[in-house]
């Protein structure tokens, strides 16, 4: 068996703090590892599993490969997604890979950003389901509900088959009404997303169902290149690709699908009321993480950042604080975060895809401060790690060194820069900063200049294959 980790998608319902560039999958939301790390630590235990293989968009390669080995966990395949096309086609690009052994592996499909309390039902489940997997069937995981929940799909249950059921119907997302109704039959499960199915049966069904999606999948996967410990779908291929679900291209399609219950505290963590249902809470059903004084406050969720966040005489309120954005929300009202997201991007505001802290390859730069003809940023440079060969057309840079050793290639120089030195980087030239310390180089930069953007960046040579 081989585990799929879906690692696409932004996790807009969760801004400010899960952004395109860094989104939920990638954040410490609901224990000690990130969404993506417990995902792949769950697996742990399962027999006759290989190495996962991830699925996730090309902007989002170095975090997922990083967070794997700060777990000491390796991927068979990390599948880079030029664009996206929802799971169906991200899932039959995983199939394709795992049939390239040679063997008709079973692949468990799980998406990054979920949450799964109880590691051993979850594992109890998928032993379940491996017999009717082994027999054919494309089993989806069904979550026994717990509450009349109106933002999760419904499976409803057909006739016995193995350990589980065969799947009679597919529904939308219901109102309260039918909710409730769904609960009291006892026929109906929340949709999870997870799956578990032979990677040709799958393969099957999508070409009989959508045969122009596996076409575009196959020959998007065919002209894929190797780069580093990645793998590149070949972009114009994948570009004409349909988008769509794996539940609308296959799912409600296939006479051969089975559901399997699961009850093992799951949750898509799809809004911030999702994540204070999930978490511990004070005496006043307060969930505070931070730096956070509440005082006659009741049902709030705060979580703050750097700084100190007071709330006084609210209720069911959720507020979260990062460096460049406040958002605060009635608990009620939080699946229409995402609206404060289109706003951003339709007014092309940077909030919407980055964090003041953009995490690279080689490490991370803050942005402290910014002003007209002015920018300062904090620089943390990994050990062992460099930036790439580059120059700027609009703007200088100063670069003092305050934690670390620098190795600065300006122009033909090099300078190897300790603690309270510093370098100054005229417009036009050529230059790159290393680390060839053991510890992390920290260094302030001050760009200045008539043009700021990261967009200023002409890359002349980059160990990490960036353009």
């Amino acid at each position: 068996m081989i585990p799929v980790i879906l690692c696409g998608g932004t996790g807009s319902r969760l801004w400010p703090l899960s952004r395109e560039a860094y989104p939920k999958q990638f954040l410490n939301l609901a224990g000690s590892h990130t969404m993506l790390q417990a995902t792949a630590l769950r697996l742990h235990g399962l027999e006759n599993v290989q190495a996962p293989i991830l699925v996730c968009n090309e902007n989002h390669r170095f975090a997922a490969a990083e967070q794997l080995q700060e777990i000491d966990r390796a991927a068979q395949a990390i599948l880079l997604e030029p664009c996206a096309r929802n799971t169906a086609p991200a899932i039959a690009l995983a199939a394709l890979a795992a049939a390239e052994s040679g063997d008709d592996p079973l692949l468990l499909v799980l998406p990054a950003d979920h949450v799964v309390a109880d590691t051993t039902a979850f594992q109890a489940a998928i032993a379940s389901a491996r017999p009717l997997a082994e027999d054919g069937h494309l089993v989806t995981f069904g979550i026994v509900p717990s509450s009349p929940e109106t933002g999760y799909g419904y499976i409803r249950s057909g006739d016995a088959v193995g350990g589980g059921w065969k799947v009679a119907e597919f529904v939308e997302k219901p109102d309260l009404a039918t909710a409730e109704r769904y609960l009291a039959s006892g026929e109906y499960n929340w949709n999870s997303g997870m799956f578990l199915f032979r990677a040709t049966r799958y393969l099957e069904e999508l070409g009989h169902h959508h045969p122009d999606m596996l076409e575009a999948c196959r020959t998007a996967f065919a002209g894929a290149a190797r780069d580093l410990d990645f793998t590149r779908i070949d972009a114009d291929a994948f570009a004409r690709c349909p988008s769509d679900s794996v539940d609308y291209a296959v799912m409600e399609k296939t006479e051969s699908a089975a559901v399997v219950p699961m009850q093992a505290g799951w949750s898509d963590v799809g809004s911030w009321s999702a994540l204070w249902e999930l978490a511990e809470r004070d005496e006043n059903d307060n969930l505070l993480r931070g730096d956070v004084i509440a005082e006659s406050a009741a049902g709030c969720l705060v979580h703050g950042g750097e700084r100190l966040v007071g709330i006084l005489g609210v209720q069911d309120l959720v507020v979260v604080d990062t460096d460049d954005a406040l958002m605060v929300a009635h608990k009620d009202r939080v699946q229409e975060v995402k609206t404060i997201v289109q706003r951003l991007k339709q007014g092309a505001r940077s909030e919407a895809e980055n964090h003041r802290k953009v995490f690279r390859p080689w490490g991370y730069y803050d942005s402290i401060d910014a002003g007209p003809r002015f920018q300062v940023k904090r620089i943390v440079v990994k050990p062992g790690c460099q930036l790439s060969l580059q120059m700027h057309h609009h703007r200088a840079e100063h670069w003092i060194v305050v934690r670390g050793t620098a190795m600065v290639t300006r122009g033909e120089d090099k300078l190897l820069l300790s603690e309270n030195e510093s370098t100054y980087i005229p417009l036009g030239v050529v230059h790159r900063l290393e680390n060839p310390g053991s510890i992390p180089l920290e260094l302030i930069e001050v760009q200045s200049g008539s043009y700021l953007g990261e967009d200023d960046i002409v890359r002349i040579e980059d160990q990490y294959g960036r353009n």
